[in-house]
């Protein structure tokens, strides 16, 4: 559908241009989300495996490469439902930490980063529709249920079947036991 080809590099693109302005300025991204990381991921930093990175600059990074790829899958077309539900999963923390404004002292900057908060929020609402969006195709999960209704109902005709042979099977050897 035209709508969807038009749409989906939209919606992306700002992901895509998101993960490109952090991957060039990772260390002052890294700055903004420093405080986020320190209350989440820094309490049970000690917890994680070593290969789990929690330097704030390689977790931007990872973020950016995150955005640029699913960001460049959506686009495209492929895996949609996918790539959305990866964006989303980026969106969110990028949203906490880049917008808080709830932290906001001045009330200029405070009605600013509000701004950019919803926006975030309206981005975030495009995604969920694009993860449940099927294409006017029935979802897995209505397909799965047909297929075992369909499943049953040759099941319940193979028993009855099964069963008129087996009462033939026996009248016949009734009859050739007299």
């Amino acid at each position: 559908m035209i709508l969807r080809r038009l749409a989906r590099p939209l919606l992306a693109s700002i992901f895509i241009s998101g993960g490109i302005n952090a991957l060039r300025q990772a260390e002052g991204h890294a700055e903004a989300a420093k405080p986020l990381l320190d209350s989440t991921i820094g309490r049970y930093a000690d917890r994680l495996p070593e290969q789990v990175p929690t330097d704030p600059v390689t977790l931007v990074r990872v973020d950016a490469v995150l955005k640029i790829a699913a960001g460049s899958l959506f686009a495209l077309g492929k895996a949609p439902r996918l790539s959305a539900l990866v964006l989303l999963g980026s969106l969110v923390p990028t949203t906490v930490a880049g917008h808080p404004f709830w932290a906001e002292k001045d009330e200029q900057a405070k009605q600013q980063q509000l701004i950019h908060f919803l926006k975030n929020a309206g981005l975030a609402g495009g995604l969920m529709i694009a993860a449940a969006d099927t294409h006017g195709k029935p979802s897995l999960g209505w397909r799965a249920k047909k297929a075992a209704k369909v499943a049953g109902k040759q099941a319940q005709t193979l028993q009855k079947s099964a069963g008129k042979q087996t009462k033939k099977a026996r009248k016949r050897a009734k009859q050739l036991a007299n």
